[in-house]
Parts: structure tokens; sequence; C-alpha cells
């Protein structure tokens, strides 16, 4: 008696539970499966957002460092304008720099032309001295007149050297274009091969450059 009211307990909670899960489904109610696999995806669904996020965030500051470390930052006005006028100014300083080194060049030129014209109308003085005391004799060097003459000849050697006028050398030297102009040639066995052998009138050179060259006469 007692076993068959027990069992009719039993049927009457599994009745009272078939119902209650019937009127859940028929109330649209979730049951605990579906409350489980709402959660799930309610879970995944908030870790995709945070990927989401999370993706979105690194792109930000991705872009953000694009823009701070690939942009190149643009020169003030000013800079520019600063290095322009200082561009120009060191221009300007090489061009002065130049100019000043040719006009330099140039006046020094200038200088040795006007100095070789002035000395080449002084050498006819200097011939006329050589002549003049060439042809004193040996009783009137003791003469005061012609003292004096080789005094004022020996004075304007000395200043034409000082200031770089130098006479060239010729006889016994060999014949060299450069230096000696020949007008005369002659066969003298007593000299050798392309030997100047006498001078005719004395050339000089002012530092590096002929002002005149010597007339000689050349063996062989």
């Amino acid at each position: 008696m007692e076993n068959n009211q027990e069992k009719s307990q039993e049927e009457m909670v599994k009745e009272a539970v078939e119902e209650a899960k019937k009127a859940a489904e028929a109330s649209g109610a979730p049951s605990e499966d579906e409350k489980a696999a709402d959660e799930v995806a309610s879970e995944d669904a908030e870790n995709t957002e945070d990927t989401e996020e999370g993706q979105k965030e690194m792109e930000d500051s991705k872009e953000s460092g694009k823009k701070l470390f690939g942009k190149k930052n643009k020169k003030d006005k000013k800079d520019e304008k600063i290095e322009e006028l200082t561009d120009r100014l060191t221009r300007q300083m090489a061009e002065f720099d130049n100019f000043r080194k040719r006009t330099e060049k140039e006046k020094s030129h200038m200088y040795e032309v006007g100095a070789k014209d002035i000395i080449d109308k002084i050498l006819p003085v200097v011939d006329n001295f050589e002549r003049g005391l060439g042809a004193v004799g040996e009783e009137e060097k003791e003469n005061p007149f012609v003292q004096g003459m080789e005094m004022v000849y020996k004075q304007l050697m000395t200043t034409l050297e000082e200031v770089g006028v130098k006479p060239i050398e010729a006889v016994g030297k060999e014949f060299d274009p450069e230096f000696h102009n020949a007008v005369m040639h002659v066969e003298d066995e007593n000299f050798g091969e392309n030997i100047v052998t006498e001078e005719f009138q004395k050339g000089y050179a002012y530092r590096d450059s002929i002002v005149r060259h010597s007339m000689v006469k050349v063996a062989n």
C-alpha cells in the first residue's frame, strides 16, 4: 500500500515537472540549456567586440605613428629665409674673392708690362753709357769727369738690379733662342758647336720675362 502511494507521488511529481516544462515552452521562457547557450553566445559576442575594439585601437595607434614619424616637419618660413640669405651671402663672398684674385692678377700683370716698358726705354741710355766709357782711353780714366760718369753708370746698374733687371749672359754660352738673337754665323774651330762667340748688344731680363734679347754671333 505504501509502495503504491510512493509511486503515485513520484508519478505526480513527474507529471508536474512535465506540465511545468510544457507551460514554460508555451509561454516562451527559455530552458536551462537555452540559457547556457545564450550565455555562451553573449560571452562570444563580448569577446568579439573587445577584439574588434583592440584591433581598431592598434590601427589608430599605427596611423598616428605614421603621421608622427612618417610625415616630414614643415620648415618655418623664417628658417627658409635665413637659409636663402645665407646661401646668397656665401655665393657673393665667393664671387668677391674670385674678383679680388682676378683683379690682383691683372694689376700685377699691368704693373709688369708697365715696368718692362720703362726698362726698355732706359736700356738705350745704359748702352750709351757703355759705349762712351768703352771709348775712353787708359790715359783719360783718371779724369774726374770720366770717373763721375762711371759712378753714375754703376749707380744706374745697381738700381736696375735692385728692381729685378739683370743682364743676360751670352758669350761662351750655348745659343738659346729664348734669350739670344743670332744676327751672324761663323765657322770657328776654336769654339764648339752652336756657341755664342760675340755679343753686339747686351740683352736684359726683368724678373722671369725677357725685356730685350741679346744680339749675338754664333759659331758652328
